[in-house]
């Protein structure tokens, strides 16, 4: 006999596995994941930071209902790290909005270079600095979740790719390979793939785009050492790099459209994203160590999409993440648990109903 699962997750991205997490408690959870490890696509290609100012003002309600977990679950997953703004000539107006709608304060060349010495004199005109953001851990976090939902039950099967998803007598059955599963709700936690799934259900999509941002990683400029270093971004973001694990991550901040694939760093964009950076320090790059590329799913407006299907109810959606996902997931994967196992949502109702499905009805 095959057995019902009360839910079954489409994803295994940090969005499938707090979800995973929070379901089990309330029931049979199964997720599939379609690579060979769990956050593979766009969890596993993040250079993460933790800043509770980033996003729309939907996206800022989850940050700021996430951040107690992600400093104090399990441990936590945040270490300091200050972010920092730089400005060109000309772009005064620019830098003004920015870091006003970042909570930065405004800092000397002079300070801004003891902190990062290689910035150019030339050409940096203007530093803001908040001191509160962080480094997320986003292995920690996915593991975190994992072995909860774990312990709790759940079941995570990766190398299980959907092909088929049809629906008998209320209830689904998905298959993936050569198994079927059986579910009572479906929850679409398939980021640059939610809409094919959707399409895949008989669901109408809902206009989820992958969009790519390619990364580089570089060696210490100059030797320097880079640990402490905030995280630098670009007026407009342009670019923006990160220190990590020694070295110094580096991204042009491209939006290119694209279809759901297994993402590469187009060269060329790579290098336009490089030449800006090395336009604003005293360090040429001097050589890619590594390359990389995710894809970062965003609805229309923006903002998650979390909640079932206002047509198909035992459909569920925990997508459209965009750049915000590990920061939200603790924030998200509550929301959808408390949706479909029927709890009042901490978040306000205002918040709820603008990260609903129903709202693209």
């Amino acid at each position: 006999m095959t057995t019902q699962y009360d839910f079954l997750i489409i994803g295994g991205g940090v969005a499938g596995v707090s979800a995973a997490a929070r379901l089990a408690p309330h029931g049979r959870v199964l997720l599939l994941e379609a690579e060979p490890a769990l956050a593979y696509h766009a969890s596993g290609r993040s250079a993460a930071m933790f800043l509770e100012a980033y996003g729309n003002a939907t996206v800022r309600a989850l940050n700021e209902a996430s951040a107690s977990h992600h400093a104090e679950a399990d441990g936590g997953v945040l270490s300091r790290r200050p972010m920092m703004l730089i400005g060109r000539p000309g772009e005064e107006e620019a830098f003004a909005a920015e870091a006003t709608a970042f909570g930065m304060d405004e800092i000397t060349l002079d300070e801004a270079r003891a902190l990062i010495p290689i910035l150019n004199p030339a050409t940096v005109t203007r530093a803001g600095l908040r001191g509160d953001p962080s480094d997320l851990d986003t292995d920690l976090l996915i593991q975190n979740f994992a072995r909860a939902a774990r312990a709790r039950g759940a079941e995570l099967h990766t190398g299980a790719r959907v092909s088929a998803i049809t629906r008998e007598g209320g209830t689904w059955e998905v298959t993936a390979g050569p198994d079927t599963w059986r579910a009572a709700c479906i929850v679409n936690a398939a980021g640059a793939w939610a809409d094919g799934i959707a399409r895949l259900a008989g669901i109408a999509p809902l206009g989820i785009t992958p969009y790519r941002r390619s990364m580089a990683r570089i060696p210490a400029p100059g030797g320097h050492d880079v640990s402490r270093w905030p995280f630098l971004d670009a007026v407009g973001e342009r670019w923006y790099a990160k220190p990590d694990a020694g070295k110094l991550i580096v991204s042009p901040s491209e939006e290119d459209a694209a279809e759901a694939h297994d993402a590469w760093a187009d060269d060329m964009v790579l290098a336009e994203g490089l030449a800006r950076y090395e336009e604003m320090v005293t360090e040429p790059v001097t050589r890619v160590e590594h390359s990389w590329a995710g894809l970062r799913s965003f609805a229309p407006d923006r903002a998650l999409v979390i909640g079932r299907d206002p047509a198909v109810p035992d459909f569920a959606w925990l997508a459209g993440q965009g750049g915000y996902g590990f920061q939200t997931a603790p924030a998200a994967s509550r929301l959808i648990a408390d949706l479909l196992t029927g709890q009042p949502p901490e978040l306000p109702q205002s918040v709820v109903q603008a990260l609903s499905p129903a709202r693209f009805a």
